[in-house]
């Protein structure tokens, strides 16, 4: 059992990874700036309750962790004014990195986004299926708050000796999400913004969980996203019509996702178990 500290929790993903890690035995301190607070946590553990754009709330959330699983960040672009997602991202993900420095702790593994890659693709991307190379390309202030993150991760893991696992977390879709999933079919240019990816939130939750134990050094990052598209065409037909002048680097299966996964699949151990195909079959 490892005290692990989960920031983010009382959101979509941090209530799958609180979840997940409870019914693997691990003892989790779970935090958010909303939700109920103690006792009174929604979550099957007590939740503390923080802001952790605060230098000295992320010490006292970090101490006596033997890691840290960081998903507090605005999550999306558009949310809020650009800088004020920047800013508030840049200082949670400072403050918590550099407390994790400071508390010894074991390991950081952090919510990171496939916007790092050159979402939306207005531009298109340089080849498909997109990996971990195809970095870095942030088009919004939310995105390059990732990039950021990411260098704050290689440099502050440099200093500490801390592994710092960055997961670029393709489109989160919980078992709910998964009815308005016909909608997207009628126009393939609806979701190109993010080549047609998405992943599930359980597996999320998994990727994260094996994040915490992987044979890794350093700080790296991988694209996290489901095992295929969202679109109920074949892959290869999708980037015809869309995206005709992108070359693939291989041969595509049927519906495979054209955000890349092999890496995480080989290092992290991701196996993505969940699809819409499988959650809206009668």
């Amino acid at each position: 059992m490892a005290r692990i500290v989960v920031t983010g929790a009382h959101g979509k993903t941090g209530r799958a990874v609180v979840a997940d890690l409870l019914a693997h035995g691990h003892h989790v301190v779970a935090t958010d700036a909303v939700g109920k607070a103690g006792h009174l946590s929604e979550l099957g553990t007590p939740m503390v309750v923080a802001d952790l754009t605060d230098y000295g709330q992320a010490v006292e959330v970090v101490q006596d962790a033997d890691a840290v699983v960081h998903l507090a960040n605005i999550p999306a672009p558009g949310m809020y004014p650009p800088a004020v997602t920047f800013n508030r991202n840049s200082a949670m993900n400072f403050n918590v990195f550099h407390a994790a420095q400071n508390a010894g702790v074991g390991r950081v593994v952090w919510s990171s986004s496939e916007t790092t890659l050159g979402l939306p693709f207005d531009t298109p991307p340089r080849y498909a299926p997109v990996d971990e190379e195809h970095y870095p390309f942030p088009t919004t202030t939310y995105a390059l708050s990732k990039v950021v993150g990411e260098t704050l991760a290689r440099e502050i893991s440099g200093w500490s000796g801390i592994p710092f696992v960055g997961l670029r977390l393709s489109n989160v879709h919980a078992p709910e999400d998964y009815a308005a999933v016909p909608g997207y079919w009628s126009d393939p240019h609806s979701r190109k913004w993010n080549l047609w990816g998405y992943v599930d939130v359980r597996d999320v939750a998994a990727a994260c969980r094996l994040a915490l134990d992987a044979p890794v050094e350093g700080a790296s990052s991988y694209v996290i996203a489901a095992a295929d598209t969202i679109m109920d065409r074949p892959s290869v037909e999708l980037m015809r019509e869309v995206f005709p002048e992108v070359p693939l680097t291989r041969e595509l299966g049927e519906f495979e996702t054209l955000l890349c996964i092999d890496r995480a699949r080989e290092v992290l151990g991701y196996d993505p178990r969940h699809s819409w195909r499988t959650e809206l079959r009668p």
